[in-house]
This record gives structure tokens, sequence and C-alpha cells, in this order.
């Protein structure tokens, strides 16, 4: 698949990075040659010093024969001016990074369609939906839902505490509400099959049904932690603005910003039971005069990874329960997990998963990577005569570090064993190691 990038900021040079490792053929441009270094030295992928709104260099970059044409310069207009272009050089397909919640109306959108730019994507308010996502329970680090919420992923670190622990999988016993699709235990992510067993300290993967999610939280040990209602922001970023657009009233919000000016815009912004305060964050006398130890939430969401990592260690000796870290620096990842960050947002990885959905043949609803476990989760929807409607789950020849995490038919949820038969229509949700997800998709064509 051939794939221009233009945009070497944060996004597009993970995105460039990622596709080159899977034999894709990827071209990356940017008007600024210091930006793009030696990434075309490093990777399988070739760089360009071009400006994305030039006709000229488009064409130069070749991007009238690009499969998929990206555009995620941090200026959305030249985004969308160079998907307009791309496009009429003859691009498949585009898609242009936005900063304006509007344009993802669904009539704006179309409007969109219309004139050359097919998708769109705003990080920033992707994040926002994953950290709401989060704070739905105290005791989860991930919350995924799949068609409304008939099925939901749910990632725990499990404690001493847990039920579940140094014992086979298969001793659990059959038809149980619930299905472990990964453990995460030193960086390493395993698929587990049933002679595995889960230990203290591992990060858990369930996929269940909503209404088993209790069974899940008391096996998990997780009962007596307390349920979210004070939240604080660190940090009033447009994430944190989106953030708390989305929370609305759910919970008591408060938003601590050292800018001044910036306090003013947010609190034009937000509802008026958003407390907005001006202040340092990282000052322990503000955070305990603003009720910290007896907040269940503490976001942080500074342009720092390494604020916001301490902030949440702090946070956590305050007695916070549920953390949440804005972390964009990818190697910093595996330090927040050892200093038990309890959520992280990567904007560069959300913004990744979504890209990666456009790039495959098969029908896919929802494409997430995982930033705690080098594995991706898509939600496949089985077209008319696929391999996977010919044999039951066990006959599946699935390959090693894959799994079959549940589906849906019609709008119900259900967990799969191995004698479940997949058939036209479901929506199939695999669970696999990273960089598989291509290879299984022909298993849904």
């Amino acid at each position: 698949m051939r794939i221009v990038i233009a945009g070497a900021g944060d996004v597009g040079t993970h995105l460039a990075k990622l596709l080159s490792g899977e034999n894709q053929d990827i071209t990356l441009i940017d008007d600024s040659k210091e930006r793009l270094g030696s990434l075309d030295a490093n990777f399988d992928l070739l760089t360009i010093t071009a400006s994305p709104t030039s006709i000229k260099d488009l064409r130069e970059a070749e991007a009238g024969r690009a499969d998929l044409f990206v555009a995620v310069t941090p200026d959305e207009s030249r985004n969308i001016v160079a998907c307009q272009l791309a496009h009429s050089l003859g691009a498949q397909k585009t898609l242009a990074r936005v900063d304006n919640y509007e344009y993802l109306m669904p009539k704006i959108r179309e409007y969109f369609t219309s004139i050359g730019v097919d998708s769109l994507i705003y990080p920033e308010m992707l994040a926002a939906k994953d950290i709401v996502d989060g704070l739905r329970q105290s005791w989860i680090r991930q919350w995924w839902e799949f068609a409304d919420g008939a099925l939901v992923m749910i990632g725990v670190k499990l404690r001493d505490n847990a039920q579940i622990l140094n014992v086979p999988l298969y001793t659990l016993g059959s038809g149980l509400p619930y299905h472990i699709v990964a453990i995460v235990r030193d960086n390493e992510t395993i698929i587990p099959g049933g002679s595995d067993t889960i230990q203290a300290g591992d990060l858990v993967y369930f996929m269940t049904m909503r209404k088993s999610i209790p069974i899940v939280r008391r096996i998990a040990g997780k009962e007596e932690l307390p349920d979210i209602r004070d939240v604080i922001i660190m940090g009033g970023s447009r994430i944190a603005v989106r953030a708390a657009q989305l929370i609305g009233d759910s919970y008591n919000l408060k938003i601590i910003e050292r800018d001044r000016a910036r306090c003013h815009r947010l609190t034009e912004l937000l509802s008026s039971r958003v407390m907005v305060i001006n202040g340092d964050g990282r000052d322990p006398s503000l955070l305990v005069s603003e009720g910290i130890s007896h907040t269940e939430a503490f976001i942080a969401l500074t342009d720092s990874s390494e604020t916001n990592i301490l902030a949440g260690v702090a946070a956590k000796r305050f007695g916070v329960t549920k953390t949440i870290a804005e972390v964009e620096n990818l190697d910093y990842i595996t330090m927040a997990e050892k200093l038990d960050i309890g959520t992280v947002i990567n904007k560069k990885k959300i913004a990744a998963s979504h890209i990666y959905q456009m790039m495959l043949d098969a029908d896919v609803s929802n494409v997430k990577c995982l930033t705690f476990a080098n594995a991706d989760v898509a939600e496949f929807v089985v077209k008319p005569g696929a391999r996977v409607t010919r044999n039951t789950v066990k006959d599946l020849n699935l390959p090693r570090g894959a799994t079959i995490g549940g589906l849906i038919r019609g709008h119900e949820g259900m967990l799969v064993s191995g004698g479940t038969q997949i058939v036209e229509g479901d929506h199939v949700v695999v669970f696999c190691l990273e960089g598989m997800i291509r290879k299984l998709e022909k298993l849904f064509n």
C-alpha cells in the first residue's frame, strides 16, 4: 500500500515509523528539513522536504498515486487544502487532522467528503474521550466499549488480593462471564492459553458484558475502592477543555492552570460548575488546600510528560485512587507503568489507531492500540463467505498471538468458546499482538 504522510510532527512521525515496519510504501513530507532529520536512514521510508499545499511538491511526492494520503501538520487549514489537492491529483483516500470539533458533526463531515477529504481526525477529542472512559470506574486502567456497551474490554492491575492468582486459567472452569484476552507482565504481552497463570502485579485485559462487570470487579479484588465523585485536572490544555465538556455534570471538577490568561479563557469556555484555579498543580500545599486527600481522580495534562508522571506519583501518595497522565514521550510510557501511573494517554497512539483502520481491506469498525501492551484490538465485520464462517472457533487455526475476545450478533454481545460458529454480519472483536491485524484480516474478507 502506498501511503503519503504530510507533516513530520509527533503524530506524523510516529505513524510513519509504525507503518514502515509493515513493508508499506511510505513517503513522509514536511517543509522543514530539520523535522525530517535522518528518518529515511533509520526507517524503511522516503522523506521529502516539500510543502503539502504545493501542487508541484505533491506531484514530486507522487501523492496522486497514494492509496492513502494523510495530512497531520499542526495547521488544520493546510491539512484540509493538502487533502483536497491530493484528491484532485488522484489519491484514493485522504485524511486530515483538525482542531475544530464542529467539523466532526455529521452534516459538516458530508461536506468535507464532497470536496475530497474522506476522513477527519481530532486527536485531542479522541484523547478526551479516552479520559472520560477511564473515569467510569476507579479500579480500571483502560475501558473500551463495542456496540454501545454490548461488549466491554477492561484493563485491570491485579494485586495480592485478587481471587484468580497463581492457578492455571483452565482450572477456572468453562462458561465464565469473562474472557481473559491478554496479560502484561514486565513489559511483555502474553496472549494466554489454558496453562498460563496470572500473578500479582499483572495488568490483565478482560472481555465481558456490561452486566458481568461487577463479577470481574469482585474476582479482581477491587470492591473496596470508592466510586469517583471528585476530579482534579492539572493543566488547562485543549484536551482538558474537551474532557471537561464531555464530563459535564457527572463529577465535581476542578482545573488547576498556571497561566492567568488561560484561566480566564477556561472560565469562558466551561460550565460554571467547573472550578478553575490559577496556581501550580505541582505545589503540595495548593493540592492539600483544594482537597486532594478526598479526591478520587487526578488527571495531569500539562505539556510535559515528566511533570505529568511525577504529578501522578504525588497524587497517589495523597491517596488518590485513580490517576491519569498524558505521556507523549513514548520512551516514558514504560516508566509510567513502573511508577504505577494508572492510565496513560498518548495522542500519537490514539491517532495511529484510527488512521491504521483506514488501511485495512477488511470491514473494521474499530481499531485500538493499547498503551501499556504491545497489542491491538480490532472489531471486524464478517463478510459473506468469509473464512471465519467455515469452521467453529477451535478449528480456525488462529495464528499464535491472537485470540477472539467476543462478538456482537445483532445488538447482543456474547463471549466465544471453541464450539462457537461465527456467521455473516457478526462483529468479531480480536485481540492480537502488535502488527498482526493485517495478517488476520484475510479471515474476515
